[in-house]
């Protein structure tokens, strides 16, 4: 990342749209919009491919869930953030995931300018990829502050996407069983 092209683009926007860079209480928020935007936009320096840990499955053939999962992300349409709840869940085949990886796996994503049907359908086609499972199911609901402070100002709307690989996406069984669970 250029942290100094960002803040001196930041300083330009503060410019623009009619203040001062140079006032007291902006004169280092170049400084920490580029700082912020490291970890904003962390996951460009990530691959989800490089944390992942598989363990043997001994044998377990029912659904594990990971759910309630927070993440923020930014809306790529306007720049400003959404956030809200993923929640993970998928059947194994000879192999299991770390738990933690799944978080880490939807921060990869989320620290990216995204959009939420686009972040939905990389965690799952991610997951399918790295463990190979019988299936896959994602399901994120969110708030995107787009909604919320401009626009249509609909300060309770959330957004529920789905991403669904294999037998989550073929079998009504396994689909209804997991969005039951969560």
């Amino acid at each position: 990342m250029d942290r100094k092209k960002i803040e001196k683009l930041t300083a330009e926007l503060i410019q623009a749209i009619g203040e001062d860079p140079e006032r007291e209480g902006l004169k280092d928020t170049p400084s920490r919009v580029a700082k912020s935007f490291e970890m904003l936009y962390g996951g460009y320096q990530k691959d989800p491919k490089d944390l992942i840990t598989l363990f043997d499955g001994e044998d377990y053939d029912q659904m594990i869930i990971c759910k309630d999962i927070d993440f923020y992300s930014t809306c790529e349409h306007h720049l400003l953030p959404f956030f809200g709840k993923a929640y993970v869940g998928y059947l194994p085949d000879k192999k299991i995931i770390g738990i933690s990886k799944i978080p880490r796996i939807i921060e990869i994503f989320a620290r990216r300018l995204q959009n939420q049907e686009r972040l939905t359908m990389q965690i799952a086609n991610t997951i399918n990829d790295l463990l190979k499972p019988q299936g896959v199911g994602v399901v994120i609901k969110a708030q995107h502050l787009c909604m919320l402070s401009r626009g249509v100002e609909r300060q309770n709307a959330v957004i529920t996407t789905s991403s669904f690989t294999n037998l989550f996406k073929t079998n009504q069984k396994t689909r209804s069983e997991f969005l039951g669970l969560i």
